[in-house]
């Protein structure tokens, strides 16, 4: 049985830490390549735990609302990625609407656990930042003067060198 109050201190543990939120965004980003959100209903989840980072996965809990089951499909595609999914029927209590003395109510709930191979983020990642030019090197290096300034300063160098090798306008 889930709690409003530990959904809420996951979402502040995840803004909290960098890490987290950086490992959450990659992971939405996965999910976001992978075409998932095309399956019914998997836009409609909602963070309920995680991301729980072990040394090969990431573990991320989402929950639904009962008779929004998200599209079993989804999950298929997520296991042809070496994903592993969990479904659980759950309840969540929340506090109840309009009440002065707090009472709580059940709500039922899907539970979808993805575990996210480590390596398939970082793939995706790198996909990523190709698609978006973010590894690009520039063909020359950011300090260098323009072509026009460098031609100049090349034709300076080779006057004064000339100069020094014939020897004009040394005295003895």
């Amino acid at each position: 049985m889930e709690d409003v109050y530990d959904l809420i201190k996951n979402v502040e543990r995840v803004y909290d830490s960098n890490t987290a939120f950086q490992v959450l965004k990659d992971f939405e980003r996965v999910l976001e390549e992978l075409d998932l959100y095309v399956y019914k209903n998997w836009e409609e989840g909602e963070l309920l735990s995680g991301p729980d980072i072990t040394r090969h996965w990431v573990t991320c809990k989402f929950m639904w609302a009962r008779a929004e089951m998200p599209d079993p499909m989804g999950a298929k595609r997520l296991s042809e990625y070496d994903c592993k999914i969990g479904y659980k029927k759950d309840h969540i209590i929340k506090p109840r609407d309009g009440t002065k003395k707090g009472k709580l109510d059940r709500f039922p709930i899907w539970v979808v656990e993805i575990s996210m191979p480590k390596k398939l983020i970082a793939d995706m990642y790198s996909s990523f930042a190709d698609q978006n030019d973010m590894n690009v090197e520039p063909a020359i290096p950011a300090n260098t003067p323009p072509l026009e300034t460098q031609q100049a300063e090349d034709q300076a160098l080779s006057l004064d060198a000339g100069v020094e090798e014939t020897g004009v306008g040394d005295t003895i």
